[in-house]
């Protein structure tokens, strides 16, 4: 048995990297969910570390399901980031230890996938908008866009008045045909101003609405879903899997959209695409920063049958997420005519910088002596 002999935590508040060491000195790397990560670092150090020591290192589903037995008075978010720590380092383990990229041991293959240019920007005017997506198009070949309506969680109150009606027809006029046209609206809307906004939407070309309703109302968003034709999405805050079973149980949604990180993982992100899968739902999972997120997003649609059309693929830089910059050596990102391309390297494929990890804040959990 290969037992988890030590785990690191590197962070600072947004990020936070984990090093697992085995008792014969093999290494694995994860992260944790992004945002309030030092917060995080402490729970994974006091809630998830204790019961991966001196386990079972290549039996994640054994270890997943023990942290959430040991810990099942803490079933919240936050367990999930921090345990999303140690099980993407548990797959970058095995897969380095066998020499195979995730994509593979999850039965994919390293190959190019379809992304879509998401903008995280509310604060951009519809001609600015529109100006950057069309130059996202013609210079690095996109043909699917996803850009913003309503104000987050913003009860019918607009970003400022009118701006949804503006946005839309705007930007999808000046993307034309030929380009898939998603939006999100971050649970912005009442059901009655979503299905009004989504008539809209059909009407200038966008098949994607994303989190039209505040998202833990499902009633309110298969309200909307019926009465549309084009897809409603979400699901990207949900970490609960009874959550996520009534949610495809009722048909609240038409596409779900796990975050790896939020979820806790690819094992329990993994679970909830084969519950969509068979429902007959696809799987398009939200991954809206270039941390490993998006690489391990990129290894699960590689690999799952129901994968979605394309990898959100967040296209904010240093203004609106200073952060991220720095994280990774070279540029697993690349983005060519389109398209990204799976790691074919052992693990995840990517490199954490060294010069960040020696900025960072550490912390250790090993076993005694």
């Amino acid at each position: 048995m290969i037992k988890i002999g030590k785990l690191e935590t590197f962070t600072n508040e947004f990020v936070c990297f984990v090093k697992l060491s085995t008792d014969s000195g093999a290494v694995g790397w994860g992260q944790t969910s992004t945002y309030n990560a030092d917060i995080t670092a402490s729970i994974f150090h006091r809630q998830v570390a204790p019961w991966a020591l001196g386990m079972n290192a290549m039996d994640i589903d054994a270890l997943v399901a023990r942290i959430e037995e040991r810990e099942h008075k803490y079933p919240g978010s936050y367990r999930c980031r921090a345990m999303a720590g140690l099980d993407t380092a548990l797959w970058d383990l095995r897969g380095r230890l066998e020499g195979k990229p995730v994509v593979e041991l999850l039965g994919g293959k390293p190959r190019q996938l379809r992304a879509y240019a998401s903008s995280m920007k509310r604060d951009i005017s519809p001609d600015d908008e529109a100006a950057r997506l069309v130059r996202l198009r013609d210079e690095q070949g996109f043909d699917a866009f996803k850009w913003r309506v309503a104000a987050e969680c913003g009860r019918d109150v607009d970003e400022w008045p009118g701006r949804t009606e503006a946005i839309v027809p705007r930007v999808a006029r000046a993307l034309g045909d030929g380009c898939a046209k998603l939006v999100d609206a971050n649970s912005g809307f009442s059901p009655q101003r979503a299905i009004e906004i989504g008539r809209l939407l059909a009407a200038e070309g966008v098949g994607h609405f994303e989190e039209p309703c505040p998202y833990w109302e499902l009633e309110q968003t298969k309200q909307v879903a019926d009465a549309l034709d084009i897809d409603v999405t979400g699901g990207e805050q949900d970490w609960d899997l009874a959550t996520w079973r009534r949610m495809i149980d009722m048909r609240a949604v038409d596409v779900v959209q796990p975050d790896v990180m939020y979820m806790g993982g690819m094992m329990r992100t993994l679970r909830v695409a084969r519950m969509a899968a068979e429902a007959g739902l696809p799987c398009t999972p939200h991954s809206a920063n270039l941390s490993l997120v998006t690489i391990c997003t990129m290894h699960l649609l590689g690999a799952i049958p129901n994968a979605g059309k394309y990898l959100e693929f967040s296209i904010e830089g240093p203004d609106y997420y200073p952060w991220q910059e720095e994280l990774f050596l070279g540029d697993p990102f690349a983005i060519r005519d389109g398209c990204v391309t799976i790691p074919a390297e052992p693990g995840w494929g990517v490199q954490i910088n060294p010069e960040w990890l020696g900025r960072a804040a550490h912390q250790v959990s090993q076993l005694p002596g």
